[in-house]
């Protein structure tokens, strides 16, 4: 056992030379990195990343050509970025923009703000980061009390938002408000285009267990934004965000978070011990079918689809199996945490306390299976 192979699926081996392109990419800039490096993928972001990736017509590949992409299909992106993950390359500045950000955009924006952002995002010249969660609202977005009050010459913003992912990085925010006064759960959710270096904005860097600081807590104390700043109409937020979610639920970023510590193990592995051969012939075979259930969200986004469903279930196994993979690691191999020459006690060192957080993040475990329940009438 020496390595896992990723390829396109059977039918599409018209996406083999930008494989080979992105890989050849990686194996030149990623080659000597080391594996607790490599295991932060997309947990990490990189701004310089972002520019080369950009240069190279990488973001925003599906988008149309007069706001910077290249018209190409949806799984010549979906490319792009598995080879990124399994490479870990630090991708947080530039994926999600290019997941969600991109398309939110391009469906509800105003012109204006099409113009001056997907350009320059597909350019990967500037980072947005996505604020939903409060700290009274986490995965339940229906209860987001965050306040957008109209004016005369536009908006003024007021309220808290938390677990932000590279928020102390980013130029823009997309926001989720309540702008219905006196409105409740789904009603009166409106998202907007936000500044973040607009006064009254404040950013607090929130460390995690591995000692950095990927999540932000963002107040707003009477922030003001231009009236094109709404996306879409108002009270469209909710629908929005669920469009969004069903982007950001069904990548390859939510099964292989894990993916170098597997790889790390199925290179120790030993081919004569049956336990080994069976339980990493599990992981990988799991892995395989949670990739072949993503391609197929991906393929019903590229029809314009609506995979709410889907994508709930994709993220919550997806997340269970990432999870599963740093448990395996410690059952199935004697790991030395301390030892500072072992590359797969460092991969199992940074994922087993990263690995808490897949469940949460996206949407909570619970949240999806009740998602999940709903969908298929239970």
């Amino acid at each position: 056992m020496q390595a896992i192979h990723i390829s396109s699926a059977g039918a599409m081996p018209e996406l083999e030379p930008l494989r080979a392109d992105v890989r050849a990419f990686f194996h030149g800039t990623r080659a000597h990195s080391s594996a607790t490096d490599r295991a932060k993928n997309w947990l990490a972001g990189s701004r310089s990343l972002a520019r080369e990736l950009g240069r190279r017509g990488w973001i925003g590949m599906s988008w149309p050509k007069a706001y910077g992409g290249q018209e190409r299909g949806n799984h010549e992106r979906y490319v792009v970025w598995e080879e990124s993950l399994a490479a870990g390359a630090h991708i947080c500045s530039c994926m999600p923009m290019d997941r969600q950000t991109g398309p939110l955009l391009l469906e509800y924006a105003s012109d204006r703000v099409k113009r001056e952002l997907l350009p320059r995002m597909a350019r990967g010249e500037i980072s947005i980061c996505v604020g939903m969660s409060e700290p009274d609202a986490g995965s339940d977005l229906a209860s987001v009390r965050s306040a957008a009050r109209r004016t005369e010459d536009g908006w003024v913003l007021n309220g808290r938002k938390v677990w932000t992912s590279m928020a102390h990085e980013a130029d823009y925010m997309i926001g989720l408000f309540r702008s219905g006064s006196g409105s409740s759960r789904q009603e009166g959710l409106s998202q907007f285009v936000i500044d973040m270096r607009s006064p009254g904005i404040a950013v607090r860097p929130i460390p995690h267990m591995q000692g950095e600081s990927h999540f932000n807590e963002c107040t707003f104390d009477d922030v003001k934004l231009p009236a094109d700043a709404l996306i879409g109409r108002e009270g469209e937020g909710w629908k929005q965000v669920n469009r969004e979610l069903a982007y950001e639920r069904s990548g390859p970023e939510r099964f292989l978070s894990s993916f170098e510590l597997l790889r790390q193990m199925v290179g120790a592995a030993d081919a004569c011990n049956p336990q080994h051969a069976t339980e990493l012939g599990h992981l990988v075979g799991e892995l395989a079918a949670l990739r072949e259930m993503s391609l197929g969200i991906s393929a019903m986004l590229a029809r314009g689809e609506s995979p709410a469903l889907a994508a709930a279930i994709v993220k919550d196994r997806g997340t269970s199996f990432e999870q599963k993979v740093t448990e395996a690691a410690h059952q199935l191999f004697d790991i030395d945490l301390s030892d500072p020459h072992s590359e797969l006690a460092a991969a199992a060192a940074f994922t087993t306390q990263a690995a808490p957080q897949f469940s949460i993040r996206g949407g909570a475990r619970e949240i999806l299976r009740g998602i999940i329940a709903k969908g298929v009438g239970l």
